[in-house]
């Protein structure tokens, strides 16, 4: 192919891959329909279907980009802290505000996570998993711990699990902060 078709096609699907982000932030995932992403962005509905064999294309590299963009935030958030355990907080301050201020971004996370789960695709997810528990491992192998990489699974699953419950049953920045350093305690030397 051609560079200047291959630049167009590119750009293309990029703008059908913004519109989905903005459909998912906004109504979520059963909302991100060809149709709701083609009237998002400034192609017809039988354009994307020409750029993407389905829906859940568009939606795996939507959110692929979602997540990729927040790991980036949280990495400078952790690069403002010196201290390696206060990188550690900064990081999961960020991530716990970033579903705070938007409550629908933790409904769709979620409600992805089920949907690729049903079909069996979860390849996206295991990327996204990964990248935050690499940076999580990053920050842990800062500290005085044995197995890094077992330290961030268990804050994944703590965040994950601490988004739910701020949903549901919101408490404080210290009560959060502290939840961290007894995880963290269990883990140092």
């Amino acid at each position: 192919m051609r560079p200047v078709i291959e630049a167009n096609r590119r750009g293309k699907r990029e703008q059908i891959i913004d519109a989905a982000k903005q459909v998912l932030a906004h109504d979520g995932l059963a909302a991100c329909t060809t149709r709701a992403v083609a009237e998002a962005s400034p192609l017809t509905k039988s354009a994307v279907h020409y750029y993407f064999d389905d829906i859940h294309q568009i939606v795996d590299l939507a959110m692929r980009e979602h997540v990729t963009a927040m790991v980036t935030v949280l990495r400078s958030a952790a690069e403002t802290e010196s201290e390696p355990a206060e990188k550690l907080w900064a990081v999961a301050r960020t991530y716990l505000a970033t579903f705070a201020e938007q409550p629908n971004a933790a409904f769709l996370w979620f409600e992805y996570w089920v949907d690729t789960g049903r079909r069996r695709s979860t390849d996206t997810v295991a990327a996204t998993l990964n990248d935050m528990q690499a940076l999580l491992s990053d920050l842990a192998a800062e500290l005085p711990i044995d197995d890094p990489e077992a330290t961030a699974r268990m804050l994944v699953s703590w965040l994950m699990g601490a988004v739910i419950q701020q949903q549901v049953r919101p408490t404080t920045p210290n009560v959060l902060r502290e939840e961290l350093n007894s995880i963290l305690r269990g883990r140092i030397d």
